[in-house]
């Protein structure tokens, strides 16, 4: 690692939710010395994000801490069915198998990753990265304001408040990471580009507790939508009951009219809307907090200037629908803290740098898209369930659903094409594992023409080894025999190198490199035992070709042909690294 004599730290990490907490704790795992820094004196105030899908598991499993969250979650089979009701106790419309738990797609997520699904409250996910980060060596500073930065073609020069003391301070770091949220500093002194609008609805939220147990337990589920008169306001129309702690913690949500001015929070207006949307009229309810947010659709298309990195919400801002948010903040950092890693101890230059914006931009503007699709495509639902005109809509409604009626038929043939829809949102193993990069930290297979996508590519996972991919899962078993998965064997902050029992060459080559950052896996020899058969149907390659995966599991390069020859080996593999990391030297800046 270069001298750090003129540096305090080596990244100086601004705000400490999914995408700053992830940031730090992979910096740190790694080796880098870092300072997270928050305004705020501690964590998330509310639960916001929740939904923590496969991809983001693969993460935190990656990062050591899968285990530890998982005791803190409702876990994948209480995530059950998306229900739809005229109240939390009313009569059931209809229901939706979510999240990968319905028979037909199960063994889709089973087949896809070693993590399953898992419903994680920001207020409980946040303290198990910030946490971990900490004892891995991160510096963590609350009640500390970011300023302001200049940066150089060493480094950057960052001004902090203590906001105890009212001490103004610098720091001196080598990067900044600003993953400050949508009103984001960093993003706005670095005038990046942004595309789309703010604000274009309104939603409040209560948090609440009451014990629903004896109503909602023998139907587990973390979502319950509402359709009734009080709550059929803005572009989905329903309310919505989230599970934050099964089954006495809830967050009840409704859509408000933001041109009318902001909405009715009296405590005697939600306490009502809680009771009526329930179908409780009695019941006993202690009122937490009330949150309003608005509906963003927005997304930069750059994340990046020089030495200076945004992630998370600073970059892509969208509803909560599809449950993409944390998830794709979470994957921002492990994008981009093994490339700072790297940069950091000498062993890339500003081009793997540069791949960070190139490689995540298309993924932000891509779930941006998609979570407010989501919001739209319940407008079919609500026109199946509801009769415009009459005094109850929605009465109406299910009563035409429940007749024998030409009618009856109808509405509930266009209701269940309206639920086959919401597929997009609630089963989109596609849309979180599909992810391709397209950039100079991936070297492009010649021997390949454009990707074929053999289902729909937003709800199906199409594994592949194809450069810019992410390395299929596939179960190998250990010398004490154990199962691992490929994802286990590779990552870790490290580069690896995969190759087959006859890839000797490779193995060979990789040792005369000796490279700090480099692995080789050697899936057949008897610590990575392709004993089921997996590796071998999902591989693509000869089994003395070989594959180049980078630390965040995504595949730089691949040889898909067997190589005996050692030189020829050494030279292939070390034009790849070379391509991929770029020079060591020089750190030029994006304008």
């Amino acid at each position: 690692m270069p001298e750090n004599a003129e540096f305090d730290t080596d990244v100086i990490v601004v705000g400490t939710g999914p995408a700053g907490a992830t940031t730090a704790l992979a910096l740190a795992k790694y080796g880098v010395r870092t300072h997270m820094v928050s305004k705020w004196n501690w964590l998330a105030n509310s639960p916001r994000a929740h939904i923590t899908n496969q991809r983001a598991m693969e993460v935190l499993r990656d990062l050591g801490v899968e285990d530890e969250a998982k005791k803190y979650a409702t876990p994948w089979e209480y995530m059950g069915d998306t229900m739809f009701t005229t109240s939390l106790v009313g009569e059931e419309i209809a229901r939706i198998r979510t999240w990968g738990t319905g028979d037909q797609r199960y063994g889709d997520y089973l087949k896809g990753s070693p993590c399953g699904m898992l419903d994680i409250p920001q207020t409980l996910m946040e303290p198990v990265l910030v946490k971990n980060a900490a004892a891995n060596g991160a510096d963590v500073s609350f009640n500390t304001e970011y300023l302001s930065h200049e940066q150089d073609a060493d480094g950057v020069t960052v001004r902090l408040l203590n906001k105890q003391s009212g001490t103004e301070y610098t720091q001196r770091a080598r990067y900044l990471v600003g993953a400050d949220g949508a009103k984001s500093k960093v993003a706005q002194e670095l005038d990046l580009p942004f595309e789309g609008e703010l604000a274009r609805a309104g939603t409040v939220y209560i948090l609440f507790t009451a014990d629903l147990r004896q109503y909602v337990e023998h139907r587990p589920s973390i979502l319950h939508w509402i359709m009734n008169p009080a709550a059929g306001i803005g572009e989905i129309g329903m309310a919505t009951f989230r599970a934050i702690r099964p089954w006495d913690q809830w967050i009840l949500g409704w859509g408000f009219d933001i041109s009318a001015g902001e909405p009715d929070l009296s405590e005697e207006f939600l306490l009502g809307q809680i009771r009526t949307l329930t179908g409780i009229p009695d019941l006993e309810v202690e009122i937490d907090r009330e949150m309003i947010w608005y509906v963003n659709q927005q997304h930069a298309e750059l994340y990046h200037r020089g030495r200076v990195f945004c992630a998370g919400d600073a970059v892509h801002r969208h509803p909560p629908s599809s449950g993409l948010g944390s998830n794709t903040c979470m994957q921002d950092a492990f994008n981009l803290a093994w490339k700072l890693a790297f940069a950091v101890n000498g062993w890339a230059g500003q081009g793997l740098l540069d791949s960070y914006s190139d490689e995540r931009v298309p993924v932000g503007k891509q779930i941006v898209a998609r979570a407010n699709q989501s919001r739209k495509d319940y407008a079919p639902i609500r026109a199946a369930i509801s009769v415009p005109g009459a005094d109850d809509p929605v009465a109406a409604g299910v009563e035409r659903l429940k007749s024998g009626t030409p009618e009856g038929v109808a509405a509930r043939k266009a209701l269940y094409e309206a639920l086959e829809l919401k597929n997009t949102e609630f089963n989109a193993q596609g849309v979180e594992l599909n992810q391709r990069y397209e950039s100079s930290a991936v070297i492009p297979d010649p021997t390949l023409g454009d990707e074929v996508w053999q289902r729909d590519r937003e709800l199906y996972l199409q594994a592949t080894t194809r450069p810019g991919a992410k390395i299929p899962h596939a179960w190998l078993v250990n010398e004490k025999g154990v199962r691992v998965s490929t994802l286990d064997v590779t990552g870790g902050g490290r580069m690896s190198l995969v190759t087959g029992l006859s890839g000797t060459a490779w193995a060979e080559a990789s040792a005369r490199l000796d490279a700090p950052y480099l692995r080789t896996v050697v899936i057949g020899a008897p610590e990575h035992a392709d004993l089921y058969g997996d590796w071998n149907a999902v591989s693509e390659i000869d089994e003395a070709g070989a594959l180049l995966v980078r630390p965040d599991g995504y595949i730089a390069w691949r040889q898909p042909a067997g190589v005996h020859d050692t030189d020829e080996a050494e030279r292939q593999l070390t034009a790849a690294l070379a391509a991929v990391l770029g020079a060591a030297e020089g750190n030029g800046e994006n304008s």
